[in-house]
């Protein structure tokens, strides 16, 4: 299977706000993310065709986006991991990418890598992994990975918003018409900062504050949260009325 990847080397430094300093989460009253003076940004790469270059936005993409978390929603949570053959797709959650791509949806990875700030992994083996998941789901639109550590205090690292603004500014596709499938806490609140829908999966996994965040926006796993969105209308009319078309 071949792919056609286009690297965006954004200028996307540490997120800042309009408002001047550095992200927080209490910072989006003062505007939206832009780009801040620091370490760089996020590792972003594009498929062809899919949104790099357009100025008509989602004409081609009727179903929206949907960016998911890679770790614990679509493969197994293996720490540091830069070995292809350590890649374990969760239950089901090949078959529910193949829906959402069915209905049209923009598909997209986020995905914190600290592993990278800290030594411990390499944007090779992180490339090598991600090749892989392709090769098991089938390509992804847009990849968004962040390579700081928490101490960085960057501001594409999740729960700040920049790692999800950019892969939707990416594709081209409006927040609002937006979702974050993601595994933790940190996934809802950087949804929330940057004005996109969140939706948590694996709720068993998750911390009481993190339950608290989610509130009704959770789901068992990525097949579950495929069918609640499509339930809820988060993704768009017309590709619930495919889906209810194709039987």
């Amino acid at each position: 299977m071949e792919f056609a990847p286009h690297y965006l080397e954004p200028s996307t430094s540490p997120g800042q706000w309009e408002g001047g300093g550095s992200w927080t989460p209490s910072s989006r009253a003062s505007g939206p993310w832009t780009p801040g003076a620091g370490a760089a940004g996020p590792w972003v790469v594009l498929r062809g065709g899919a949104g790099g270059g357009r100025t008509d936005g989602e004409a081609d993409a009727p179903g929206g986006a949907v960016l998911l978390d890679r770790d614990a929603v679509l493969v197994a949570d293996i720490a540091y991991n830069g070995d292809p053959g350590r890649v374990y797709p969760r239950p089901g959650a090949r078959e529910a990418v193949a829906e959402l791509r069915a209905l049209g949806v923009r598909l997209g990875v986020v995905t914190d890598q600290p592993g990278i700030a800290r030594g411990a992994l390499t944007r090779p083996g992180i490339e090598r992994v991600h090749h892989r998941i392709e090769e098991l789901f089938g390509p992804f639109d847009v990849w968004a990975v962040c390579p700081h550590r928490p101490a960085d205090c960057c501001g594409c690292r999740k729960p700040a918003p920049g790692l999800v603004l950019a892969a939707a500014r990416a594709l081209r596709v409006r927040p609002e018409r937006t979702t974050l499938v993601g595994g933790t806490g940190a996934d809802l609140v950087a949804a929330a900062s940057a004005g996109v829908h969140g939706l948590l999966v694996r709720p068993d996994a998750a911390r009481p504050g993190e339950l608290a965040v989610a509130g009704h926006r959770r789901a068992a796993d990525l097949p579950a949260a495929v069918r609640l969105l499509c339930a809820a209308g988060t993704v768009p009319a017309v590709s619930v009325a495919r889906a209810v078309a194709a039987g």
